[in-house]
């Protein structure tokens, strides 16, 4: 790999050295060429950066800020083509790369810029092959680090190979991305945080910057969102660029195979959990599967999520795992129910979940009252973002605001049972129409037309089923206070409601 200094003493180019002598025994890895503004962005780290000037302002402000751009990024030199297009570099500039140190060189008219990459080329053979090596020993590192849970071996092993401290984090939080990875050092993370919120999507996310003259690198991991490797050099040359993509990309791959197992985990625990609930399994044998899980059978909670876009709920299983804690999660529709340890914070559910998910938490439990627990966490969650005051994400059963005065489970499966006790009762075997009907009939603002446009039924027929319910109810369904009340009785209803079932939960046994 050629220096500065040996680049300027190549008598064939003619170069010459305007500022910047202390860098003389910077490294190039690479010869590049651009004009474009904001020069920095097109630096990766080792890099002679040639221009014919027009990236260089005018004015001192302007040259001082892409002299320190340029060094925090990891250039090792600036070419400039003579009698082109740059203005007069001026004092403040020249002293800058003195400074930092920045080599400033003068490639003199008419030497074409390819002389200089050629040169550069030329002598990065035995780097190249220098680089092969080093690729294809990173790749044996995920070959050869054993079977099970690795990370941190295989993460030391491509540190060890880098000559760096390597982090993998989440890009939102600076947290570790996987559980088993090291914490960034607190000062780091304060530092990083900025430099972060100033790239997004349509960047080029693979920068080097200057801290405390320590150069770090961010780069996105692939094909995993918000997972970010932060690179640490310890020594001078600094990592090749070609290489840190190819160690990304490892450290990707067992990702993905670890992630690939928690997919496996999530079908198994979707399964779990929908017996458990459905009462299919002894205590012994629910303390046992429990365990399997890693979830703490004598005390543990049940969380039920809600989300307007399902999607949002679909790596929630992944964001607690980073973060330590194993769960078993059933999907259904826009709901998803957790079983997690007792551990597992609101200030932690509350980090794992996006903007606008709403969360009930039931009291602690133990595997004998896992059912008794899925219908607190489910009042919970209807009572979060309520209608009444402000809306409130997380609610913990008995701690959230209650329903009109209601303030329990048993409260509101009795005021279902006894508004539309005798509607589900009636409909036990039959069509479940009558519910439907109701809740359709009061949505569309008690219009028998728009009712049966979106029911496809005749107008007459919602006439006939709105009065049955009168008759099963005892109620006049042409007051007010009534359809009130059965509104009422009919969001309590759907609060509590496990998977989507018609049956009510009144007649469900109790845990």
């Amino acid at each position: 790999m050629i220096t500065v200094a040996e680049l300027l003493a190549e008598p064939q180019l003619g170069l010459s050295l305007i500022a910047g002598s202390e860098g003389l025994g910077n490294r190039i890895t690479w010869a590049h060429t651009s004009d474009l503004p904001r020069l920095w962005e097109w630096v990766t780290g080792g890099e002679i950066m040639m221009t014919n000037g027009l990236s260089i302002p005018p004015d001192a402000a302007g040259q001082v800020e892409l002299a320190q751009a340029l060094v925090g990024a990891g250039t090792s030199a600036l070419a400039i083509g003579e009698k082109m297009h740059a203005p007069q570099l001026l004092p403040e500039f020249l002293d800058a790369c003195n400074a930092l140190p920045l080599p400033v060189i003068n490639v003199p008219y008419p030497l074409p810029f390819i002389a200089i990459a050629r040169s550069v080329a030329e002598s990065s053979h035995l780097e190249e092959s220098r680089r092969l090596r080093q690729t294809a020993r990173i790749y044996d590192l995920l070959r050869f680090a054993g079977a099970g849970n690795h990370w941190q071996k295989l993460l030391h092993g491509v540190a060890a190979e880098l000559d760096s401290q390597l982090f993998v984090v989440d890009r939102r939080c600076l947290h570790p991305w996987h559980p088993d990875g090291e914490t960034l050092p607190a000062k780091l993370a304060e530092e990083l945080k900025p430099l972060i919120g100033q790239t997004s999507g349509a960047t080029k996310n693979f920068q080097w910057h200057r801290l405390d003259q320590q150069h770090i690198l961010m780069m996105d991991i692939p094909t995993h969102a918000n997972a970010l490797l932060v690179v640490l050099p310890a020594s001078e040359p600094h990592p090749d660029a070609i290489v840190l993509l190819h160690a990304a990309t490892v450290l990707g791959l067992e990702l993905s195979r670890t992630v690939l197992g928690l997919e496996n985990r999530l079908r198994l625990g979707a399964e779990f959990l929908l017996q458990a609930f459905d009462g299919r399994y002894g205590i012994t044998d629910l303390e046992s599967r429990l365990s399997e899980f890693k979830i703490p059978a004598q005390e543990f909670l049940v969380v039920s999520m809600s989300s307007d876009e399902g999607q949002h709920l679909a790596n929630v299983h992944v964001d607690l795992w980073r973060h330590g804690f194993a769960t078993a999660c059933l999907r259904n529709f826009n709901r998803l129910h957790v079983a997690v340890s007792t551990e597992c914070s609101a200030e932690l559910l509350r980090h794992a979940v996006a903007p606008g998910i709403r969360i009930g938490v039931s009291t602690p439990t133990t595997a004998s009252g896992i059912q008794r627990a899925l219908q607190e966490s489910l009042w919970a969650l209807g009572t979060a973002g309520g209608t009444t005051g402000a809306a409130r994400q997380l609610v913990r059963y008995a701690e959230g605001p209650s329903w009109l005065g209601l303030t329990s489970y048993e409260e509101g499966k009795a005021l279902v049972q006894r508004l539309l006790g005798p509607v589900f009762e009636y409909e036990r075997g039959r069509e479940p129409d009558l519910i439907l009907t109701l809740k359709t009939y009061l949505e569309m603002q008690r219009s028998w037309q728009k009712t049966a446009a979106a029911l496809f039924a005749h107008r007459q027929t919602i006439i006939y089923r709105i009065r049955k319910i009168g008759d099963l109810t005892g109620l006049d369904m042409t007051e007010t206070s009534t359809l009130a009340q059965l509104w009422f009785a009919l969001q309590i209803h759907e609060a509590m409601e496990i998977r989507g079932s018609s049956a009510p939960l009144a007649s469900q046994s109790p845990a």
